[in-house]
């Protein structure tokens, strides 16, 4: 269920990549599919269900696709369709711009990050 009235192409965009996750697991799918463990891993805080129930509403949203392998033991991937890819140019924006908003405010990011580091490097992709 979503949570936002849409009024305007940004409570559109809100409407599908709503949440904290969505944008994130869109961005980590931009070179290619990854098994769901491979998102866990990147992820490194979701929850197992969250990731789930994010993954099932980019799904429904064909953002994302999902497909199983019949093999042994059973493999899934995660894709994301076209009409995903056409995200990847808006949150490279989004990227561009949280990079700039840490290099003023570096005390934003857990110290375990590998963001930590990079602040004085140029933005690569």
């Amino acid at each position: 269920m979503k949570k936002y009235p849409v009024r305007c192409p940004i409570t559109a965009y809100e409407c599908v990549m709503d949440g904290h996750w969505k944008p994130i697991i869109v961005w980590d799918l931009r070179n290619g599919g990854l098994r769901f463990k491979e998102l866990l891993e990147l992820l490194v805080d979701i929850s197992t269900k969250v990731l789930t129930d994010q993954l099932k509403e980019l799904e429904e949203d064909q953002i994302v696709i999902r497909t199983s392998y019949r093999e042994s033991p059973p493999r899934v991937e995660y894709a994301l369709t076209e009409y995903g890819r056409t995200l990847i140019p808006v949150l490279a924006t989004l990227r561009e711009w949280g990079f700039k908003h840490l290099q003023q405010k570096p005390t934003l990011l857990v110290e375990s990050s590998p963001w930590v580091n990079r602040l004085n490097e140029p933005l690569g992709g």
